[in-house]
């Protein structure tokens, strides 16, 4: 699941001691009240928790509750020990859907999105750089339908109620049959399906990844003027980076999906100065694996360099194969990449340079 990616590639001070005795006094005591709390009162049940043939579809309603609604607010995304704040805005009008999502940390980014065309603001080079997207980024969930999920994942919905951002939700685990992919954790409003909080789960079921909104409007409380942009383009440069379909397994690739992933796109991309990048993504319907092939440069050298690299549930693995540089980058573990990357062959058909 593309959950959130922040780019392409709290400290209370107290005057003294004595007050910071009174703050953690107060907060042990609070603390011991709210266990207490939830020791003696039972969680809220559902008032009908889904049976388990009809999570696929719950599923299902949790994608189209994040195209099909008008929601704004700001959400909290954790990647290991860096977090980003965002704000968004996606309102459905006449010509369908439109997205305003402004990342408030570091870099000032902007992503103004009409249906599947999708413009980045890039305002310290004064640039916006055109492209088409997948529309599975948070609140977006899948990949593909939903109908398949079962035959790599285990899915259940808990029968009691969460609350995230003021908002009842229901909790929602999927848990992978195999080591070749991560787990997740789900929380979907009850009122009206749309994902509040998605984790990312290791084997040890360790939070690799979250999203979550921390505050939200619904409805008729989304102010359409929200999506204006506070920044002015008009004398910005525009790039257009071209792409068109390409089918590697002719070209001599012969690239392994893991199992459970099929091809869902294989474009080249004209990455300037000549050079040419093909690309396949493959997707469980949840999880995506991107593989890049480009030709390989001895004298610049790649990055990464040949092995794995890991940040939160993203990981990165390189390899030389012949005269090409392959770079696998995906939401799965190490070894699920390093199998895919290892196991590609090329093999030019005869009299092919």
């Amino acid at each position: 699941m593309a959950l959130v990616l922040p780019s392409r590639w709290p400290v209370l001070g107290l005057g003294r001691a004595a007050t910071l005795q009174a703050h953690r006094a107060g907060w042990f005591a609070a603390t011991l009240l709210a266990a207490f709390l939830a020791a003696h009162e039972p969680a809220r049940a559902a008032d009908a928790a889904p049976a388990a043939d009809d999570v696929v579809q719950l599923l299902t309603r949790i994608q189209q509750a994040a195209r099909k609604q008008d929601y704004a607010g700001v959400f909290m995304y954790q990647q290991g020990e860096t977090i980003q704040s965002s704000r968004l805005v996606h309102v459905l009008d006449g010509t369908g859907e439109r997205e305003r999502l402004e990342i408030l940390d570091g870099q000032p980014r902007e992503y103004l999105r009409h249906n599947d065309d999708v413009q980045c603001l890039i305002p310290e080079r004064k640039t916006v750089l055109i492209e088409r997207r997948r529309g599975d980024r948070f609140p977006g969930l899948l990949l593909g339908d939903a109908a398949n999920l079962p035959e790599n994942y285990k899915i259940r919905a808990e029968p009691a109620l969460h609350r995230v951002a003021g908002r009842e939700c229901r909790l929602i685990t999927i848990e992978p049959l195999d080591k070749l992919r991560y787990g997740y954790r789900l929380c979907a409003d009850v009122e009206t399906n749309l994902l509040l909080k998605a984790q990312t789960l290791n084997a040890a079921r360790g939070v690799v990844e979250q999203v979550s909104f921390t505050s939200l409007r619904l409805g008729p409380e989304v102010d359409p003027q929200l999506l204006t942009s506070r920044w002015s383009t008009r004398d910005w440069k525009v790039l257009e980076p071209s792409m068109k379909p390409v089918d590697l397994a002719a070209q001599g690739w012969r690239i392994p999906a893991p199992k459970g992933f099929k091809t869902v796109m294989q474009v080249a991309r004209s990455m300037g100065r000549g050079a040419t990048v093909s690309q396949m993504v493959l997707s469980d319907g949840l999880a995506a694996i991107s593989v890049f092939i480009e030709p390989y440069d001895s004298q610049r050298g790649h990055r990464p360099p040949h092995g794995a690299a890991q940040r939160g549930s993203i990981t990165v693995y390189g390899t030389r194969i012949a005269d090409f540089w392959l770079t696998a980058v995906g939401e799965v573990p190490v070894a699920t990449l390093e199998q895919l990357a290892e196991s590609t062959e090329y093999v030019p058909a005869a009299g092919s340079k």
